[in-house]
C-alpha cells in the first residue's frame, strides 16, 4: 500500500513539475489544523514528509497562522508548538493578522507565483484553494500523509493551455532540457540537416592522358587488277 500511495504521489508531482514548474526544495505551508492532525495521529512531519515527496522539503508557516493558534488557547498548545518550529513566511497582514485560511488563500493568489504546497485539514479552504490552478494540496487521513491529485481546475489549465499552445516558458525550458536528456533534440537536429558527403574529383578527369602512339599509314587497300592474269595455256602435245 506504502509503495502504491508514493507511486501516485510521484505521478501527481511530475505533474505539477512539468506544467507549473514546482522545483525542489518544496516549500509546504501548514496550518493549525495540519499541525494538530499530525500531533493527534503521532505523525513526525519533519521526518515522513520528505520521504513521501522523495525530494527536499522546506516547511514552513506564516504569523497569522502562529497569532490564531495563540488565541485559540490550551486545545492547540500542542499544534502551536509544531507550527513553531517551521519557518515563518512573510505576509501583507504583519500588522493586522487575519485567519490562517485567509492568510494561505493571499500567498497562493496569482496562480501561486512561489509554488506552496498547501497542508490543512480545513475543508472550506481546501475547497476554495480547488478553484485556483497549481495549487497542491496534502492533508492527514488514517494516519497518513496524502498528495491530493490535480484538481479539475489545474487539469482544465493545462488542456486549456495545450489546445490554444500558450505553453508556458517554464514548460517550454522544461521540454527542451527532456530532449536533451533523452537525446532527442540531437537526433531531430541530425534528421534536419542533411549530411554533406565529401565529394572529390571527378575519377575520370584524374586519369592520365593515353599517348597517342603514331601509327604508320595504312596501305590504302590493293586495287583489284583490271587485268587478268593470263592464264597458262597448256601447250598441246608435239608441238613445239
Amino acid at each position: 500500500m506504502k509503495i502504491k500511495r508514493q507511486k501516485t504521489a510521484k505521478k501527481t508531482l511530475t505533474f505539477y513539475k512539468y506544467n507549473f514548474g514546482l522545483r525542489q526544495p518544496y516549500q509546504v505551508l501548514l496550518d493549525g489544523t495540519f499541525c494538530q492532525a499530525a500531533l493527534r495521529n503521532k505523525i513526525q512531519i519533519k521526518e515522513q514528509l520528505p520521504k513521501y515527496l522523495m525530494g527536499e522539503v522546506q516547511l514552513c508557516t506564516t504569523r497569522c497562522v502562529l497569532k490564531e493558534l495563540e488565541s485559540l488557547g490550551k486545545e492547540l498548545y500542542g499544534a502551536k508548538l509544531i507550527a513553531q518550529r517551521f519557518q515563518v513566511r512573510s505576509c501583507s497582514h504583519f500588522k493586522d493578522p487575519v485567519s490562517g485560511s485567509a492568510c494561505l488563500l493571499s500567498l497562493t493568489a496569482d496562480n501561486n507565483p512561489h509554488h506552496y504546497f498547501i497542508a490543512t485539514q480545513d475543508q472550506e479552504l481546501s475547497t476554495k484553494l480547488k478553484k485556483r490552478a497549481g495549487v497542491p494540496l496534502m492533508f492527514i487521513i488514517q494516519n497518513t500523509i496524502v498528495l491530493d491529485k490535480p484538481s479539475p481546475k489545474s487539469l482544465a489549465h493545462v488542456q486549456t493551455a495545450q489546445t490554444s499552445q500558450l505553453v508556458p516558458v517554464h514548460q517550454k525550458k522544461n521540454i527542451e532540457h527532456l530532449k536533451e536528456e533523452q537525446g532527442v533534440a540531437k537526433d531531430s537536429e541530425r534528421r534536419g540537416k542533411k549530411r554533406k558527403r565529401v565529394t572529390g574529383p571527378n575519377p575520370l578527369s584524374c586519369m592520365k592522358k593515353k599517348k597517342q602512339i603514331a601509327r604508320p599509314p595504312t596501305a590504302p587497300a590493293p586495287e583489284q587488277s583490271k587485268r587478268k592474269r593470263k592464264r597458262k595455256r597448256n601447250k598441246p602435245a608435239g608441238t613445239d
